[in-house]
């Protein structure tokens, strides 16, 4: 390696690897970046003068091993790559390809949490303060956070959520001194950046993902803790009742993918709007067996017909995720034409 290459940028570098790779292949890569990635690569390119093939060499080796880097950490997370990093480059390689890959990729703070299951995570932060609760549960993927909030008691779970909602942004410090009790258990690693989480979406998501039992206790809570965060809470929701703002089609697509006996169980104490929205949407004949067949259900449980919804909420996200329907929701940023 050239006593030139030892001082070059990470800028100067990516400059250096795109000629390497070619015209057609830099063009590709161009249209994954932002405009001003492209303004100050192309100025770098623009300045390389003549580039010696073992430094071209040294840049493509350094490239390949940062994407097998990145590659395990995707498959296992940072210790998991830096153990295989180990063995194939030693210590100091591997750890100085970690250092540059954690640079400029910007890890998440409790990356391993998001590969541990949900009861782990709740056995050890289920006694913690909200605020620390909340902050845990903003770093994980929305379907962890569900299941967690779902099983925390229910005088901690409208706290919590509003703890989520309300998050703006939260200092390394903190970050890194929770992360080093979880690494106790679960293994960890620190971001040295400061880093957003939590907010409204955040919470939403998470909400999304609960039993309607725990949604319902919790917006409850918030209604009476605080009515404004609840109402933009709810305007980003969809809940069973909200099929009344669908459209026909949609609600026809819906239908074909749910359960018969979920819409029964769901419809049983459903109001006559939503009733109506689903009954104009099926054949006569068909609306007519779904009544009778109601009819002979008899009393049922609350917690069976709360389950149904909740199964048939979670069928209706899943269209609307895949662009198959689409959901007018509030605030009327959505026109359907």
């Amino acid at each position: 390696m050239s006593k030139a290459m030892q001082g070059l940028s990470g800028r100067q570098k990516a400059a250096i690897l795109l000629i390497t790779l070619g015209p057609e292949v830099s063009a590709q890569i161009f249209k994954h970046l932002r405009d001003e990635e492209i303004e100050q690569l192309t100025l770098e390119i623009a300045n390389v003068r003549k580039v010696d093939s073992q430094d071209r060499e040294v840049i493509l080796s350094e490239f390949h091993q940062i994407c097998i880097a990145q590659e395990y950490i995707s498959q296992g997370g940072i210790s998991y790559a830096k153990e295989i990093l180990e063995k194939a480059l030693g210590e100091t390689k591997a750890l100085d390809v970690i250092n540059r890959l954690t640079a400029t990729l910007q890890v998440r703070p409790f990356d391993f949490a998001r590969k541990a299951e949900p009861t782990q995570i709740l056995n050890f932060i289920q006694n913690e303060n909200s605020q620390t609760i909340a902050l845990v549960l903003s770093y994980l993927q929305s379907e962890q956070s569900s299941q967690i909030l779902s099983s925390l008691p229910q005088d901690k779970q409208a706290d919590v959520a509003r703890r989520i909602a309300l998050m703006d942004s939260t200092s390394p410090e903190v970050i890194s001194q929770v992360e080093r009790v979880l690494e106790q258990k679960l293994s960890a690693t620190v971001t040295q950046d400061y880093t957003n989480a939590g907010g409204i979406d955040s919470i939403v998501q998470i909400l999304n993902g609960v039993d309607r039992g725990t949604e319902r206790t919790i917006l409850d809570a918030l209604e009476i803790q605080d009515p404004e965060l609840a109402e933009e809470i709810k305007k980003r929701m969809f809940v069973f009742e909200d099929i009344v703002n669908i459209d026909n089609r949609s609600i026809q697509r819906i239908i074909r993918d749910i359960e018969n006996a979920d819409l029964q169980l769901a419809l049983k104490v459903a109001s006559e709007e939503v009733r109506e929205a689903i009954f104009r949407n099926m054949s006569k004949r068909m609306a007519e067996t779904f009544k009778e067949e109601m009819e002979f259900m008899g009393p049922v449980r609350l917690r069976d017909v709360e389950e149904a919804q909740t199964r048939i909420v979670a069928t209706i996200r899943r269209l609307e995720e895949s662009g198959e329907i689409i959901i007018a929701r509030g605030g009327g940023d959505d026109i359907i034409v």
